[in-house]
């Protein structure tokens, strides 16, 4: 487990299993110019967060320049790669042809016309675009839907395409959907030339940190702080029933905290755990689906996390070491149901730790790793200090890079440099289309009023259902307030899950977030904790099949099937379904919100510990001994009480799990007589 993984084979692995970073094939000379491309997109990048004074807009109207033509340069209009060819010919150079190369050119031109204008004439001209203005804003809506299909995939670009329609024939629509509808003169003025549209908040905070955070992460890597995570896990975990699983989550859940994507994470921590997992006797969808599992916490593990973070940061407007802060103990509990769930699986089959042999040694580990901390301590100390989270991000590459330059082991060179900073522009580029395209979608919901719309059908479709099942006898029990925000939940949950599994999670988390908090919010859930609830549900997407892009990265390395691992991985990953109604009725595990009380804190955390523990058992269908299937359905049941808030709720909860517990402990002790010396 302590042997490396060459950069190389993580990247083609990457590659292999990650749709965003499917580059074609190019030539040598057209290679070298595209490389000096996504240099300087890094080094500009760098300057402007850390020492430039740019315009805002202007800033926004760079960034999106150099991702529109990169993605035009590196990725082919055919979603299959192997289709396109290296090869120069009057139309193709360097295996990229001459439209591509033309529309990387007025990719640029359109990014950066509104930006180079004077802020005074833009001011001036919003509301009564120019012809000019309403050409430029048209190809540019174009060009980010192309990107978008070449990068990201269809099912973005079609919602995106759905909704400029809607917002033009707003007429036609039934319902509370209705609406006077737009010309394309007004929806070209509010997509271009306001901050409500391409050039709005999901690029801007793209732009301003997450590309930093995003490149942080390679070099950081790059340095060997990836494999400092993988080893120590294996000094932590690995002796113990099962070792390499538990491995997988300890290595990820420390990864976590320097990659926000679960594919990455999966595939670098995977290479080396899911065989070693098949080793010691777990079946290869059950070693994926763990190591999927665990990767995908990576966007919801502080202090880097996912881009929705930052973007949660823009609309909340509070500090990022509160979104931080708030963030732990839900991740914490990810991890511990996965955990769970790994324990009781070796020790059902009976399997085995690592041994002394297999594991690497402490003191080995830390004395060849240990300068590779000192960027990260860099990062979250300056963090947790208050300073923005692009400051701390710029001082965290400047000491990838002095640490990866004077480190012995894992030295930095030149040549590796140039390509760290390279790889992070490409790493980039999807997350900037899908912001970009973004940015039309929640440009139409803010000129329609759509969230507003959607908001008020879901609140009394919601209140309707739980007046007509508190009618009834549960009445007694349930209010019809308390209903209504269950099934608003229920049905947000849903869609998160449903969009999630065609579009990345920080898109995800920006469209629902602007339909599903206004319904939160007419409910009386606090804006933190429904913008929370709908970032999890996004990232529950990567294992939630059909479409769990992390699981089949896993089942890809293990060559297991990528249903049946996408099935076990959202098994072993329920704590993430259940964590989320825990904060929204429980506000106080988050940390950081007003009515923060310890005792309240206290009790949930320990009814959701146990709650999540017997959900595990009965997933699992083991705890002392192997259960029935009617034990796990009623050990299920029971453990809904404890996750359910109040000290009330988890004495029912000991009441309806205390025979299953009882008759477990008979069983196992019978098994033990049968078994002893004496009974022979």
């Amino acid at each position: 487990m302590g042997s490396g993984q060459s950069m190389d084979s993580l990247s083609e692995l990457e590659r292999r299993y990650d749709p965003v970073i499917r580059f074609r094939p190019t030539g040598r000379k057209i290679g070298i110019l595209i490389t000096f491309l996504l240099v300087s997109m890094s080094i500009y990048h760098f300057y402007a967060s850390g020492f430039g004074l740019i315009r805002e807009w202007l800033h926004r109207g760079i960034h999106l320049s150099f991702v529109l033509s990169l993605v035009f340069l590196l990725f082919g209009a055919h979603q299959n790669r192997s289709r396109d060819s290296v090869k120069t010919t009057w139309y193709r150079i360097g295996g990229i042809g001459i439209w591509d190369i033309a529309l990387a050119i007025t990719a640029v031109a359109v990014s950066l016309y509104l930006p180079l204008l004077p802020a005074e004439i833009v001011a001036h001209r919003v509301g009564a675009p120019s012809v000019s203005d309403v050409v430029m804003g048209s190809l540019l809506l174009v060009l980010v839907l192309e990107v978008t299909r070449r990068s990201v995939g269809l099912t973005m670009s079609v919602i995106a395409v759905v909704l400029v329609l809607y917002a033009l024939f707003g007429t036609y629509a039934p319902g509370a959907l209705k609406h006077p509808g737009a010309s394309w003169e007004g929806l070209i003025n509010h997509l271009y030339m306001t901050n409500q549209g391409i050039y709005g908040v999901a690029i801007g905070v793209v732009a301003k940190y997450v590309f930093l955070f995003v490149l942080f992460g390679v070099l950081a890597t790059r340095i060997g702080l990836g494999q400092l995570f993988i080893d120590l896990a294996s000094v932590l975990a690995g002796r113990y029933a099962g070792g390499p699983a538990k491995v997988a989550i300890f290595s990820s859940a420390m990864l976590g905290t320097i990659s926000g994507s679960s594919i990455a994470n999966t595939v670098t921590t995977g290479a080396l755990t899911i065989p070693a997992m098949k080793k010691v006797g777990y079946e290869p969808h059950f070693a994926a689906a763990v190591e999927a599992a665990s990767s995908t916490g990576g966007q919801i593990t502080p202090p880097i996390m996912g881009a929705a973070a930052f973007i949660m940061v823009e609309f909340l407007e509070i500090p990022y070491r509160e979104i931080l802060l708030a963030a732990l103990v839900p991740a914490t509990l990810h991890y511990f149901g996965i955990f769970i769930m790994v324990h009781l699986e070796a020790k059902r089959l009976g399997l085995r730790g690592l041994s002394a042999q297999e594991m690497p040694k402490a003191l080995a580990v830390l004395s060849k790793h240990w300068l590779t901390l000192a960027p990260l301590l860099i990062l979250v100390y300056l963090i947790i200090s208050g300073r923005s989270p692009d400051f701390a991000a710029v001082w965290g590459i400047v000491g990838c890079v002095v640490c990866g330059f004077i480190n012995p082991n894992d030295r930095l060179t030149i040549p590796d440099f140039i390509e760290s900073l390279a790889t992070g522009a490409r790493y980039a580029l999807a997350v900037g289309a899908a912001a970009a395209a973004v940015g039309i979608i929640v440009g139409v919901v803010t000129l329609t009023g759509t969230g507003f719309r959607l908001s008020f059908v879901v609140t009394q479709v919601a209140s309707n259902l739980g007046g007509w099942i508190s009618s009834g006898w549960l009445g007694m029990f349930l209010t019809q307030n308390g209903l209504a925000l269950f099934f608003t939940l229920l049905f947000t949950a849903v869609a998160c899950i449903i969009m999630g599994a065609g579009i990345p999670t920080t898109a995800t988390y920006i469209i629902l977030v602007s339909v599903a908090a206004p319904a939160l919010a007419l409910l009386g859930v606090q804006p933190l904790v429904a913008h929370f609830f709908v970032f999890y549900y996004g990232v529950l997407a990567d294992i939630t099949p059909p479409v769990a892009l992390a699981a089949y990265a896993g089942a890809g390395i293990a060559g297991a099937n990528p249903f049946k691992t996408g099935n076990t991985a959202f098994r072993l990953g329920i704590a993430k379904a259940l964590v989320p109604f825990v904060f929204v009725y429980s506000p106080a595990l988050l940390l950081v919100t007003p009515e923060f009380a310890l005792n309240d804190f206290l009790i949930t955390l320990s009814g959701a510990m146990i709650g999540i523990a017997l959900i595990g058992v009965g997933f699992s269908g083991f705890l002392f001994s192997k259960m029935g299937r009617l034990e796990r359905v009623w050990i299920c049941f029971a453990a809904l009480f404890f996750v359910a808030p109040g000290i009330g709720s988890m004495g029912i909860g000991f009441f309806f799990v205390l025979p299953v517990l009882v008759r477990q402990v008979l069983a196992h002790r019978r098994k033990l007589s049968a078994s002893s010396p004496a009974s022979t």
